[in-house]
Order: C-alpha cells, then sequence, then structure tokens
C-alpha cells in the first residue's frame, strides 16, 4: 500500500466532520508515462527517417542536397541546439542546488538558444521556398521538408512548455511537481538534441555527398 497518500493538504469538511481523501499516485509515474511518450516520438522519428532514406535520392531531375545545403550556416544551427542542452544542464543543477532564480536564469538562456535554431531554420525553408525547392518539387524535398519540419515543430513546443515552465517556477518555486516536470522537459530536450545530431549527419552531411 505504498502508493497510497494520506496527505493533509486533501482533508475535507462535511458539516461537523472531517475526513481525508485517499490519492492513488504511483511512486515515479508520471516519469514512466513520458518515457513510453519518448518512445512513440522515437517511432515517429523512425518513420520519417526510413522515408527519407528511401526517397533522398529520388530527386525528379530537381536540386540536390549538395545544390541547396548551405552546411555552415547548419553547422551553426547545430551548435545553438548543442549549446541549448548544455545550458539546460546547468539549470537542472541550479535546481538541484534549490537556487530558484539562476534556474530562471539558465532556462531563460536556453529558451534564447532554441528560439535562435527555430529562426534559423525558418530562414533556411524561406529560402528553398524561394529558390522554388518546396516539399512538392520531388520525392527528395517531401522527405527533406518532412523530417526537418517535424524536429522543428518539437522544439517549438518545447520552448512553449519552458516558457509555461518558468512561470510556473517562479509563482510556485521548486516544489516537487515542478522537479519532475523539469526532468520530463530535460528528457524531451535532450531527445531532441540527440535526433537532430542524427538529421545533420544522416540529411545534410551525407546530402552533400555525390
Amino acid at each position: 500500500m505504498s502508493d497510497i497518500v494520506i496527505s493533509p493538504e486533501v482533508q475535507k469538511t462535511h458539516g461537523n466532520s472531517r475526513y481525508y481523501v485517499l490519492e492513488h499516485h504511483p511512486e515515479n509515474g508520471t516519469m514512466l508515462g513520458f518515457w513510453i511518450y519518448l518512445m512513440s516520438d522515437c517511432l515517429i522519428f523512425a518513420c520519417l527517417f526510413a522515408a527519407y532514406a528511401v526517397l533522398g535520392r529520388n530527386y525528379a531531375g530537381g536540386p540536390t542536397g549538395a545544390e541547396l545545403f548551405d552546411l555552415p550556416l547548419v553547422a551553426i544551427n547545430t551548435s545553438l541546439l548543442l549549446l541549448s542542452s548544455i545550458t539546460y544542464g546547468f539549470a537542472m543543477l541550479e535546481a538541484q542546488k534549490k537556487r530558484l532564480n539562476t534556474t530562471i536564469l539558465w532556462l531563460v538562456v536556453t529558451g534564447i538558444f532554441g528560439a535562435g535554431f527555430i529562426s534559423l531554420e525558418l530562414y533556411e525553408f524561406m529560402h528553398l521556398l524561394h529558390e522554388g525547392a518546396g516539399p512538392q518539387r520531388s520525392g527528395f524535398l517531401t522527405a527533406f521538408f518532412s523530417l526537418v519540419a517535424t524536429h522543428g515543430l518539437h522544439v517549438t513546443f518545447g520552448i512553449v512548455w519552458l516558457v509555461t515552465l518558468c512561470f510556473q517556477l517562479k509563482r510556485h518555486g521548486l516544489t516537487g511537481a515542478n522537479m519532475r516536470r523539469l526532468n520530463c522537459l530535460s528528457l524531451f530536450w535532450h531527445f531532441l538534441d540527440i535526433v537532430w545530431i542524427g538529421v545533420f549527419t544522416f540529411v545534410y552531411l551525407m546530402g552533400v555527398l555525390p
């Protein structure tokens, strides 16, 4: 019965009687559920990588990756995302030391790096569309936009989550619930870094090969 919690915070009164509400909350249930979510996300990206592996050389007479990709720009973008992972690690270290303000500061820096990553990615997409290399141009570009844009959407949702968490931390502090949220977002953010390393290697670096 270790998963049954009786807490004064959930005591209620009815008339002249006072009683307690039993809460059922499995230990580490939140983290387990989030790991299951990440596994489902792994399947999504695995399908997108598989689609790119099949269609990545289907140019339909259109431009190739070697003609389109700006590797220096992509390298800068990769650096921004990797740096954001490092700064999130600093935020977690400060949270473990119960330093609220510096935790929020490092989260803000992480969000800035993430926003920079998204900005450069949008710039790349706009440039490709301006060159007539939209997702409808070839199977290669369809698979490219599907994979990279899906990752970008995940980063965008991560930034929204990060901003929301900053407000929760400012209002409630480093409570147990907020620490769980920090840990879940940490898993999510580092997961996106790992996926991007795969994108950078498999899509961009291999894409410029003849």
